[in-house]
Parts: structure tokens; sequence; C-alpha cells
């Protein structure tokens, strides 16, 4: 199915939702439009500034109280030194690990880069407990809020903050609720190379005052098997998830991959909020952990969320004001002494404009897992409908 006639499709159903809205309440669509700009020092104290205005549309269509279809578009505009310097730059914002090839880059030249891209696209019917839903969808299994081992079939970056819908796959999902807290889900992704496709079941349910999971199945190249849970103590919340990936080509090896992490957090009742968590990676290095660009998120998965064998997070935020909310987040690898710094703050303008400072700063020897990215710093407005 070519891409052009995936959007000839999507724009006939967002003009049609505006005519549907006023008749049949039946449509909503809604969005937004961000302009961000960055300035990143880099390693070698040379000053890149480039611009992203980001755009995405999102359209529900509800039939009926049992069939609901989505569709999300999202179309980035960018220029300026950064998007020059990275070799094949539009080639990689362009590569779609989906069934179908729904993203395209519209516009690549020395002045400006235009992508599109078609990242949410299913339908979805619910009768009574049970749930399917067809077609190109986030399969939500993590649980942490930094680092999610669970998250096999569309692993995101914590780097990567404009992008707060996160990927999606193209797959079947089918979930029935077997009592008020528990339930049964079931991944196929769809995929005509084996290598590449995935089934995966979990099963939820609550007990000792604790929500659980419980995953396995069968993704990409390897047999996975995997936990997590959900609860507090003494009121700070308590999370943990892990994932054993073992190559299915090996079953009589012993090569299998470990990922685990834990978290905890607390609210004061300011609304102050603290956070720590650490992540543990059997394959990864004591050494070194460079490798992983994380910037591009061009090789990130549930099994290699990063290089270092030990990784670990303190975060803090605060509404300093109704309007004016702040946070600081510190990752830190223990072993090659590297470390990433994220302060933020965002301003409500109005009820739907948001202005957004934030940067990105990296520390580290060279080759450490954060010692070669520099300084980044953005700027960005956003506004929603």
């Amino acid at each position: 199915m070519h891409f052009r006639k995936i959007l000839i499709l999507v724009f006939v159903l967002l003009s049609f939702s505006i005519k549907a809205q006023e008749e049949e309440k039946k449509w909503v669509l809604y969005g937004y439009v961000k302009d961000m700009q960055t300035a990143w020092l880099d390693t070698g104290s040379n000053l890149l500034t480039d611009n992203l205005i980001h755009n995405r549309l999102n359209l529900k269509w509800y039939p009926n109280d049992k069939f609901t279809m989505v569709v999300g578009v999202r179309n980035q505009l960018k220029w300026g030194m950064l998007t020059n310097l990275i070799p094949n730059y539009d080639s990689i914002l362009n590569i779609d690990n989906g069934y179908f090839d729904l993203s395209e880059t519209v516009l690549s030249s020395d002045a400006a880069l235009l992508h599109t891209m078609v990242d949410r696209i299913y339908f979805d019917y619910t009768k009574g407990n049970l749930n399917i839903r067809l077609g190109r969808q986030r399969i939500n299994w993590g649980i942490d809020l930094v680092w999610n081992p669970n998250d096999v079939f569309n692993s995101f970056s914590y780097f990567d903050f404009d992008y707060e819908e996160r990927p999606g796959t193209d797959a079947l999902k089918i979930q029935y609720y077997t009592g008020m807290t528990s339930s049964l889900e079931f991944v196929y992704k769809i995929d005509d190379d084996i290598d590449k496709m995935a089934f995966a079941g979990m099963y939820k349910f609550n007990k000792f005052g604790y929500d659980w999971q419980i995953l396995g199945g069968l993704v990409q190249k390897d047999i996975v098997a995997g936990a997590g849970f959900s609860g507090d103590i003494k009121g700070a919340g308590f999370n943990g998830e892990a994932t054993y990936f073992y190559p299915k080509e090996n079953i009589s090896d012993t090569s299998g991959i470990f990922v685990g992490g834990i978290s905890a957090n607390y609210s004061f009742k300011n609304s102050l909020m603290f956070n720590l968590g650490m992540l543990y990676n059997s394959n990864g290095t004591n050494g070194k952990a460079g490798g992983i660009n994380i910037l591009l998120n061009t090789d990130l998965s549930a099994k290699r969320l990063t290089n270092a064998r030990v990784a670990t997070i303190a975060s803090v935020s605060y509404p300093i004001t109704p309007l004016l909310a702040g946070s600081f987040a510190v990752i830190y690898n223990p072993n090659d002494k590297s470390a990433f710094i994220g302060p933020t703050f965002t301003y409500s303008l109005s009820k739907d404009v948001e202005f957004m400072i934030s940067g990105q700063i990296f520390t580290g020897n060279d080759g450490t897992e954060f010692g070669d990215y520099g300084e980044i710093f953005f700027m960005r407005f956003r506004y929603s409908f």
C-alpha cells in the first residue's frame, strides 16, 4: 500500500470530519503546532543551530458505541545547521519499521527538510470485556517513566521529549478483561520477515495491593519472558519491570540477555515530586558505554536501552506557580562516570499556548555513554487545538 494513497485517505477523512463534527458529533479532530529552536554546543565548542516546526493531527471517528477509528499524522519541517550536518539525515528520518511504509520525505534540500508520517491508524472494537484493535498503534507494556524492559514492541528514547505520543507498531491486539483488576492481552506484530514479526501475551492482575504483569512470547529473534509490578510503600510509589531475551536460534546456548529496572517516587503535599531509578543490562559494559546514538534513536530496543551494565537516574519536579513548572533530571553511568543533566521549565501563556525552555547537558570523557554529545538547549512554543 503506497504512502501517498494512505495520505489521501487520511486527508479526505480529515476534511469530512470538520462537517461531521458540526452535524453528527461523531468525529473529533485535535492536535498541536510547535515551533522549537535548538542550539547545540558540541564537544569541539562549535555552536550549531536548528529550527523545527512540528505539527500533529489526530482524528477519531465514532460510528457507534462499539467501533472507533483513529488516525494520527506527524509533520515536521526542519531547517538549519544541524539538519545539514548529519549525513543522510532525510533517510534516517524517513525510516519506517512498520509493515506498511507510511513515512515520506516530502521535501529535502540544502535549505529545509519536510517529513510526514502516519504513526497511528487503527480500528478499535469493544464489546463487553473484549477489546480488539487492528492497525498501527501504541502497545504500551512499560511501567517505569524512563526505562521499559517490558516495552518489547515499541521502545522509546527518554531524550526524544518532543515526541510525547511515542512510536507505534503495526499489530493486532486482543484484550479481554477477566475481572475488575485483571486482563489477558495478546499482540501479533505483522511482518512478512519472520525475523521481524512478533507474538506475545500478557496477563495483568492485582495481588497484595500491587498491580502485576507477566509476559512471554516471540519477539523478532528472541524468545522473551518478563514481569513487572507497581505499588507503593508507605505512600511512595514503587515500580519494577524485567525481561529476559533468549535467542531462538541458540536454544542450547546460555547467551540470554537480562534487562531489569526498578524505581521509586514520592510526592509531597506541596506537589514536590522525587524519582529515583536504576537499570541493569546483563549484556552491558562496565567500561566506556558509547556506541548508541541516543539522539537519533536508531539502535534502541527493549534489550538495548543502554550500552551500560548499570544506569541510574534521579529527578525532581515542582509546580513553582500555577502557571510555571520546573523539573531537573540526572542520569549517571557509575562505571564510565559520564552523566546527563536535564533542566526544564514550562510556562502556560494561556489555555492553549505553552512556552518551554530545556537543556540536555552531556558530560564525560570521549567514548563514554554521554561524553560525545556536548550541550543542547531548546526553546519551544506549543499551540494546542
